[in-house]
């Protein structure tokens, strides 16, 4: 079975209040992951810029043709011809709600894949820790699955991450790996993350690169950092801190066959009754 080997950068950066700031931060940490070989750099959920209000999520938004952050992005790509994963941005949707969207960009800067969030984070963490996304953000309603020269990648963003299902469909269509940006709340983040991602990992025999934003949130909350890339066996290749930096790690894309052919679990799924209710 040959080698697949490709360089991997997660861009653990800030959840930073305005599109200036965050791409600054994004793109500094872009060009120190080339100059470390890296040929797929992925950003984190919201790293397009993230403010809340209460409850309320409220990124700075603009359309895709006028996002500057993804025009930066796209120029970056194209200049260093490198593939990026944009974790998300806040596009302006139908009826005046917002699309938390995920962007995979090509190394010549054009969008190759697009994916809407579908479970949207409306939780409530304590009795003064709440958070309502849907407020201003509508539900995507399609999975996407995205080709690519390394191999197939599934896209998914943050509060996924506990949808096991939409990672089993992205996994049977093909995907070898799991894309889960994030910004992830700090007090979530230490009891789950890390067991979250593993679990999806080892479930259907696939990488998992989980970038994620750290640190406070303009308007309230914190985001808890600890980027990821976990191979399929479920170990932890890479793991990144409570501060802003680069997660590194070149991983081997055949070590998904390997996995799948020694525990075939993809292939296993039976139907089955559930018991009836009283």
């Amino acid at each position: 079975m040959n080698a697949r080997p490709l360089r991997i950068a997660c861009l653990q950066t800030r959840p930073r209040p305005d599109f200036e700031g965050a791409l600054g931060e994004a793109l500094a940490l872009a060009e120190a992951a080339v100059a470390e070989g890296a040929r797929f750099l992925a950003l984190p959920e919201y790293c397009g810029g993230l403010r809340t209000e209460g409850a309320a999520v409220v990124p700075p938004t603009a359309t895709e043709a006028e996002h500057p952050v993804l025009a930066g992005l796209a120029d970056f790509a194209a200049r260093h011809g490198v593939w990026m994963l944009i974790g998300s941005l806040a596009i302006p949707g139908p009826e005046g709600r917002l699309r938390n969207r995920s962007i995979l960009l090509d190394d010549t800067g054009r969008i190759r894949a697009r994916y809407d969030k579908i479970h949207l984070f409306d939780v409530a963490l304590s009795e003064t820790e709440t958070y309502r996304e849907s407020d201003r953000v509508g539900p995507g309603g399609a999975a996407t699955l995205a080709r690519t020269p390394f191999g197939l990648i599934g896209m998914s963003v943050c509060y996924d991450l506990r949808f096991p299902l939409l990672y089993r469909d992205l996994a049977r269509a093909g995907a070898e790996i799991l894309a889960v940006p994030a910004a992830f709340t700090r007090r979530t983040g230490e009891a789950h993350w890390r067991v979250l991602n593993r679990a999806r990992a080892i479930e259907n025999g696939a990488f998992v690169v989980a970038p994620g934003a750290v640190g406070p949130v303009a308007g309230g909350g914190a985001c808890y950092g600890h980027s990821l890339i976990v191979g399929p066996w479920g170990e932890v290749i890479a793991e990144g801190g409570d501060e802003p930096g680069l997660v590194l790690a070149t991983i081997d894309l055949a070590e998904v066959e390997k996995v799948r052919a020694r525990i075939p679990s993809l292939a296993g799924d039976r139907p089955y009754r559930m018991p009836a209710g009283d």
